[in-house]
């Protein structure tokens, strides 16, 4: 009895001190890594950025170019960006440009990766061949064939409409016309940025389970409610992807644009927003004025990426 006692009066032994815990470390290696990127990056577009928004609030003339004082003026540059009506015309017609040109890019590109997906091996090697030659050609030459093929006096259209029709054609202008004029600046843009398209909506849609398609085709749904319901529900992200960074890079075009004004284009009629900055620039001196047109313009598409991006983690989340 005495032992029972001595036991339960004895004081219960101490809980288990739970283990400290370990303080996350930062980690040294992968920044290490990335700091030589990180800075160049920072070098080669972070000084420029920078520096074209301090342009932007100052009087910065070709004097300014030659070492003289440049003055601080506010918002004055962007005022008169804003209340220019040319500036507006410049951005609705790149806009108008901008929403044909992605809009084909996208249904082109995306029937092309249909037909790939349908393909034996060796027709889809020879289709995606194809697709890179295209993809793999400089802007500046492409644009110069697209020119020649339309040329005034020695372009293929004008010389095949003339064998067919048997009218004269020879001197017909297409490019002075704006609408010819941005109808071509369309092929030649569409035709270079489908095969980007082509592939990475190939790549986003051959990932989807066979399983999911076979069953929904066994509940009767046909090749295009299938597409709808099924396919472009998986490549969702893929698609706004593509179109934020079609968007961009259509409205930010320059080199096609500027080559077909040299080739027979209007310039005043087919500026958009890309040439609009260089020539307001490079070509008039105003380097105030065109930094803070490029401020507006990189504001416009944010505001554009943003909305695309948003709209898109909103669906996936319901």
């Amino acid at each position: 009895m005495s032992s029972l006692a001595t036991e339960a009066a004895a004081p219960p032994a101490p809980a288990p001190t739970p283990p400290r815990p370990r303080r996350r470390r930062f980690p040294t290696v992968p920044w290490l890594l990335l700091s030589a990127s990180i800075l160049i990056l920072g070098v080669l577009t972070g000084y420029p950025v920078v520096r074209m928004l301090i342009m932007s609030f100052q009087e910065y003339e070709r004097a300014q170019v030659m070492g003289m004082p440049a003055d601080w003026v506010g918002l004055d540059n962007y005022v008169a960006v804003l209340t220019d009506s040319g500036f507006w015309a410049v951005l609705g017609r790149s806009i108008v440009f901008m929403v044909v040109a992605v809009t084909l890019t996208m249904v082109l590109g995306t029937l092309i990766a249909l037909l790939m997906m349908r393909l034996g091996k060796k027709m889809r090697l020879l289709v995606a061949v194809g697709l890179l030659l295209a993809w793999s050609m400089p802007p500046l030459s492409s644009t110069t064939i697209w020119g020649w093929i339309f040329d005034t006096e020695y372009g293929l259209v004008n010389n095949l409409l003339t064998r067919v029709t048997g009218d004269r054609w020879f001197g017909h202008s297409w490019l002075l016309d704006p609408l010819g004029f941005f109808t071509i600046l369309t092929f030649i843009i569409v035709w270079g940025a489908i095969p980007f398209v082509a592939f990475t909506m190939y790549a986003g849609l051959s990932q989807i389970p066979g399983e999911v398609l076979e069953a929904a085709q066994l509940d009767g749904a046909g090749a295009f409610a299938r597409f709808r319901l099924v396919m472009l529900p998986y490549v969702r992200t893929i698609v706004t992807v593509l179109i934020v960074l079609s968007m961009i890079w259509d409205l930010k075009v320059f080199p096609q644009v500027y080559a077909l004004q040299d080739i027979g284009g209007d310039r005043e009629k087919t500026n958009t927003i890309g040439v609009y900055i260089y020539q307001m620039g490079m070509g008039q001196g105003h380097f105030g004025t065109a930094s803070a047109i490029a401020f507006v313009f990189v504001a416009i598409m944010l505001l554009l990426s943003v909305y695309y991006v948003r709209r898109t983690i909103k669906e996936e989340e319901l």
